[in-house]
């Protein structure tokens, strides 16, 4: 039985496992499961920018935030018809991603990061501030999305939909890592003076990493408003970027699988760590740290090097 055989059966019992995952678990397991494909999706996008592009950006909270209150906008004003408020939520992200991108062209490494922290912060305080739209520190409710006439008003209904969402752009990820563009992204990820010399076009590419980086984050924000009620200023800051930075370093840097079990070990983690919210960022950083000091090709790189540390005979 040859192992593309195992791994295709594997992902087909998966598929099966998720599908009928609402008709056998209560509301709340249906919620987690939701927000681990938000965090899948939100994953990728940073997995596009800094582990296929190398671009060390801290505006990513900052996309997804675009994203909710466009969502929000449109449902609140009797737009919410799906997938109209998702899409917008993208395209605006995307937009900005893309006046991001510019504003990288001239930045690099710690000036990059700090630039996008800048952004990042600003976006927070408009979060904070813009009270007519956000609700300000208060936060703002988000009125239901509606599919052919029905609104979508709990986690059940919404699930079938956001895994849909989810499943499509990480087909989309696996298609653009394969094409010419993945290979672009990665060529100057390693070497921007080596890119250049190969013909890529270095500054277009960039653009594209943080243009497709913000639209998928908007998304995620979007898709986040088809099974959530509220949203507040508070779960967008800095933390969040770390967040889904830290889902990234875990998963692995430059792969997708990776950065997929990133999200689901992050997501899961975060719901045991409930109890203990005073020392999530305290956990979060450590293991930011220790990952990126002993474990750089994230946890299944680990777990691969272990499985054939053990599998050696003794005698080796």
């Amino acid at each position: 039985m040859s192992r593309t055989f195992v791994a295709r059966a594997a992902l087909g019992l998966l598929a099966v496992g998720m599908l009928c995952l609402p008709a056998f678990v209560t509301g709340y397991v249906v919620y987690i499961a939701n927000i681990t494909l938000v965090y899948i999706v939100l994953a990728l996008g940073m997995h596009i920018l800094t582990g296929e592009a190398g671009q060390f950006a801290l505006s990513h909270a900052a996309s997804y935030g675009i994203g909710i209150y466009t969502a929000a906008i449109l449902n609140k004003f009797a737009w919410g018809v799906f997938p109209l408020p998702i899409l917008a939520g993208g395209l605006v992200a995307g937009v900005l991603g893309l006046l991001i991108g510019l504003v990288a062209l001239r930045m690099r490494d710690i000036y990059l990061a700090l630039a996008t922290f800048a952004f990042g912060q600003a976006m927070q305080w408009v979060f904070l501030n813009w009270k007519s739209v956000t609700g300000g520190p208060n936060g703002t409710e988000i009125h239901p999305t509606s599919l052919f006439g029905i609104e979508i008003l709990n986690d059940k209904q919404a699930y079938l939909l956001v895994l849909a969402l989810t499943a499509a752009l990480v087909y989309a990820t696996l298609l653009l890592s394969r094409s010419r563009l993945g290979s672009a992204l990665r060529a100057v990820r390693e070497s921007e003076v080596a890119a250049l010399a190969v013909g890529v076009d270095v500054r277009g590419v960039k653009l594209v990493a943080f243009v497709l980086s913000g639209v998928y984050a908007g998304l995620a924000g979007g898709v986040f408003t088809l099974f959530s009620t509220f949203i507040g200023p508070d779960s967008l800051g800095f933390q969040t970027t770390i967040f889904v930075l830290t889902m990234v370093v875990v998963g692995g840097l430059g792969s997708v699988t990776g950065a997929i079990s990133g999200a689901v070990i992050m997501s899961l983690s975060s719901e045991m760590l409930r109890s203990a919210l005073s020392y999530q960022e305290i956990i979060y950083g450590a293991l930011l740290m220790g990952f990126m000091m002993y474990a750089s090709g994230g946890i299944l790189d680990l777990a691969r090097r272990l499985w054939r540390r053990g599998s050696l005979p003794a005698n080796v």
